[in-house]
């Protein structure tokens, strides 16, 4: 009788372990959502005007060029007992006590004060804690998992993060009608949020070590100067298109649209909660991501996925109050919008090889922090026009009636807008297909690389 093939058991990942891995990333979406309703909040609540909220973006992303340069960095060099990126998990918490503050601006405040609250508190979370947090997610998961290891806990826990942000979309509508017509009730929805995501999102830190040493692998130490930055940038163009991927992706996702469509458009916000739990149907994609990555790559992966987007968005702009077409609609957007951000950590880290295989330091931190810097400014881009365009059409929160003008321009940035952009994204993506073809030859040369650097030490030892 011929034996069964026996699973390596470094290759399990377990239950445990992927649901303890996640809990900082169900944390860290959870606020990301959130933060998609902070000009809502602002112009509904705080009355300040759209325009201010969106300049205050802009130069908080100033703050963040400098702090999303530095912190990747600081993070490659890092060497403590507890690892190279574990120890800077603790920034969970300063990120919920200022998203709560964040949320918790006095009304009594003049409009400049409130301005200059909020952007305080979101350049806190962004620049700092968030920064830090982004920069330390691939070193920390190429260092706590190894081989198929990897693939298995990214495609994996795209489907918890997903879950936790749907369970958001279905549920904080509910929490917005009922709290969210008053200041005190959005701290009390903030406060809230804050204390459970940031036990939530610490438990990665106490109970996921550093196993793997990547540097003992290669047989060096990353000896990292300021000037690889530079060089990182200008011989590693495959990075910047993956940069301009995110850029763009967070544009449209972060600018905000769906509160308002809903709102003057459908008429309902609540109606928000079917559109967030018709995207359960697309969960189950990431169970079959290990299995169509050994057929093709990450990054036609992401390819595909926003021209699906795409046409869910172009479905927007037909379906107007018609929930069962926003269903379906919905369906295709979060369907296609799963590889470009679930998907991203496996793609810096291909990049991370192609760094190796032309001579130069991994640098995952620093990667990271370049595809950080783009999210938030992409996502300060696309609040920051939301903002603008609003003032153009003429947009007042304290209006029962919208313009007609108004109206319309609310149902092309939930819908034409949007489109357009992700066909322009998946087009860019084409520049990263040269990288696809060589990944193999880059990984075997690696490898070889590897174990002769490896065998020279024990020889000498």
């Amino acid at each position: 009788m011929s034996e069964k093939k026996q699973k390596d058991p470094s290759e399990k990942l377990g239950f445990g372990r992927l649901m303890l891995w996640n809990s900082r990333g169900v944390s860290t979406t959870i606020y990301t959502v959130l933060a998609a309703y902070l000009m809502n909040y602002c112009t509904d609540i705080l009355g300040v005007t759209p325009a201010y909220i969106s300049i205050i973006l802009v130069v908080s992303k100033l703050v963040d060029g400098v702090s999303d340069a530095c912190a990747g960095f600081i993070v490659d060099r890092t060497k403590t007992k507890w690892g190279k990126a574990r120890p800077y998990e603790i920034f969970i918490l300063g990120m919920w006590i200022c998203t709560w503050l964040m949320f918790s601006c006095p009304t009594g405040l003049s409009e400049i004060m409130k301005c200059v609250w909020i952007f305080v508190m979101y350049t806190l979370v962004n620049s700092i804690c968030y920064t830090f947090l982004n920069a330390n997610s691939t070193v920390y998961m190429v260092r706590a998992f190894k081989g198929s290891q990897i693939v298995k806990a990214t495609s994996y826990s795209s489907v918890i993060v997903m879950l936790s942000a749907l369970i958001f979309n279905i549920g904080f509508p509910q929490l917005l009608a009922n709290f969210g017509q008053t200041a005190s009730g959005w701290s009390l929805m903030a406060g809230g949020f804050a204390i459970s995501m940031a036990g939530i999102g610490i438990l990665r830190m106490l109970f996921i070590p550093e196993k793997y040493d990547i540097e003992t692998q290669q047989g060096k130490e990353e000896n990292l100067k300021v000037s690889d930055i530079f060089e990182l940038i200008k011989g590693n163009r495959y990075i910047l298109i993956l940069a301009l991927m995110s850029l763009v992706f967070n544009v449209v996702t972060n600018m905000g649209t769906q509160v308002y469509f809903y709102q003057w458009i459908v008429g309902n916000v609540g109606l928000m909660s079917v559109s967030a739990l018709a995207q359960v149907v697309a969960l189950p994609l990431a169970f079959v991501f290990p299995a169509l990555l050994k057929k093709t790559t990450v990054v036609k992966l992401m390819f595909v996925g926003f021209f699906v987007s795409s046409a869910g968005y172009l479905l927007n702009f037909f379906a107007g109050q018609n929930a069962g077409l926003l269903a379906f609609a919905a369906i295709l957007t979060g369907a296609g919008t799963i590889p470009g951000t679930m998907l991203v950590s496996l793609a810096v880290l291909e990049c991370a090889e192609y760094n190796e295989w032309k001579g130069r330091p991994r640098m995952e931190g620093t990667m990271s922090s370049v595809i950080g810097l783009a999210n938030k400014v992409g996502a300060a881009v696309g609040s920051a026009s939301l903002g603008v365009l609003l003032t153009i059409v003429g947009y007042d929160g304290s209006l029962a009636v919208q313009s007609n003008t108004t109206m319309l321009g609310i149902r092309l940035l939930f819908s034409i807008v949007p489109m357009v952009i992700y066909v322009l994204v998946a087009v860019a993506l084409t520049g990263y297909f040269k990288l696809d073809k060589q990944m193999p030859q880059i990984r075997k040369e690696n490898e070889e690389k590897r174990a002769a650097a490896i065998a020279s030490k024990e020889r000498k030892e």
